[in-house]
């Protein structure tokens, strides 16, 4: 059987989280034949022969290193190696339901041209910062639409055929950080006409383990990447994304106190770490801005 698939992982020092991702992968209920696991090595400190090695005949893996580059360049290395007829990416922290390829093959069959976004489920309910992290992403979803159809997909759940990506451009190796590249991909690609299309039911769990003090780094890291993100797009001719409405940060606060589904979390505190994360990604936005007026000394 030809390959439908390639899955494409970029990873960096996770190896736990990795194996939990791979172990996943061995129980799609999808031809094991059809689909490829490329895992890429972003200038890792461990060796993974070893953890690519034990999967050896429970899925087509193959392991590909770079220099530490960030995940967009880690992503294009393994949409170069593909040789699935779709690519579907996701991350080394997430752990993939049974029918994730299943689900997203029909969608992709149904919608050839299209972006595949499928549903980013927190793994860990028990973790508040880490089910108000996954919270402001659902709330994007749904805030982030446009004449009813999504304006965003996070790269860690979303597919599309291989050689759309390849017209696309791929993501854009320029992003300094792992912040904000998928935002630019889903933004070039409505630009260029491609159609954007939401199937819930290809489901991936995020199992991203977050104190405090990670979530303040997670958000104020997401603001650097929202500063780049205007940066290149007023680079490339198109109007600077306008500033959201005071009700979109309205509506954002108050939504963990309308759709708190967390068993053990408390709708209140992850509310208040949701005013936390906008002043965290303030902060990163205006020291990004700053640091192009005033070059910073040291490495970003």
């Amino acid at each position: 059987m030809s390959l439908a698939f390639s899955v494409v992982i970029p990873t960096h020092n996770r190896r736990d989280a990795l194996r939990a991702c791979l172990q996943a992968l061995t129980r799609q209920q999808y031809p094991r034949d059809a689909f490829e696991v490329i895992i890429i090595d972003d200038g890792g400190s461990d060796s993974l022969k070893d953890l690519v090695q034990s999967f050896d005949g429970q899925l087509l893996l193959r392991l590909q290193r770079q220099r530490r580059s960030g995940p967009a360049t880690a992503r294009n290395l393994g949409a170069r190696v593909a040789n699935g007829e779709y690519l579907a990416f996701t991350d080394d922290d997430c752990e993939p339901s049974p029918h994730w390829l299943e689900r997203l093959y029909e969608s992709l069959v149904a919608h050839s041209n299209a972006l595949i976004g499928g549903r980013v489920v927190n793994a860990l309910p028990s973790n508040s910062c880490s089910a108000a992290s996954q919270q402001l992403v659902d709330y994007l979803y749904l805030s982030y639409t446009e004449n009813g159809a999504p304006r965003f997909f996070a790269s860690n759940n979303f597919a599309l055929s291989s050689r759309t990506f390849k017209d696309a451009g791929g993501f854009d190796e320029s992003f300094p950080l792992p912040a904000a590249e998928d935002r630019d991909f889903c933004a070039r690609w409505i630009r260029s006409g491609g159609a954007m299309v939401y199937t819930p039911v290809a489901l991936v769990y995020h199992a991203h383990a977050l104190d405090v003090s990670g979530f303040v780094q997670q958000h104020f890291r997401y603001g650097r990447g929202a500063y780049h993100f205007r940066k290149r797009t007023v680079s490339r001719g198109y109007q600077s994304p306008p500033i959201e409405p005071l009700s979109f940060y309205r509506d954002l606060l108050t939504y963990p106190l309308k759709s708190a589904t967390h068993i053990g979390i408390g709708s209140l505190s992850v509310s208040l770490l949701f005013v936390l994360s906008q002043i965290a990604n303030a902060a990163g936005f205006f020291r990004e801005a700053f640091a192009t007026l005033v070059p910073l000394k040291g490495k970003s």
